[in-house]
């Protein structure tokens, strides 16, 4: 199993439609296409309160590519994420690290 760890940073005051774009669209996408998220968190103290931290589980790079491509070609999420951006972007950039679980840890 290897872990996505996602960053995204929101244009300033656009965080909320981020967040509701993942609880009423994105994630039901990610259910069709086999996308198992592992947890999603905000900041809480730190630099900047704008950022959304999300992890997602794959079985392997290959496993993630396909999935990944399929739902980012999604004629719905393609349709669902320009209505939601239609009063300007939601997100200023987007990072993203591929980890792989160490021999102590507890998620495998």
């Amino acid at each position: 199993m290897i872990y996505e760890l996602r960053v995204y940073k929101c244009v300033p005051g656009r965080l909320p439609a981020l967040l509701n774009r993942f609880a009423t669209i994105t994630l039901k996408l990610w259910d069709k296409h086999g996308i198992k998220q592992a947890g999603f968190w905000t900041t809480l103290v730190g630099e900047s309160n704008q950022e959304l931290y999300y992890l997602l589980a794959w079985e392997s790079l290959a496993d993630r590519e396909k999935k990944w491509n399929a739902f980012a070609a999604d004629p719905e999420w393609l349709a669902k994420r320009a209505e939601t951006e239609k009063d300007g972007a939601i997100v200023a950039n987007v990072s993203n690290q591929f980890l792989s679980p160490t021999a102590f840890s507890s998620v495998k």
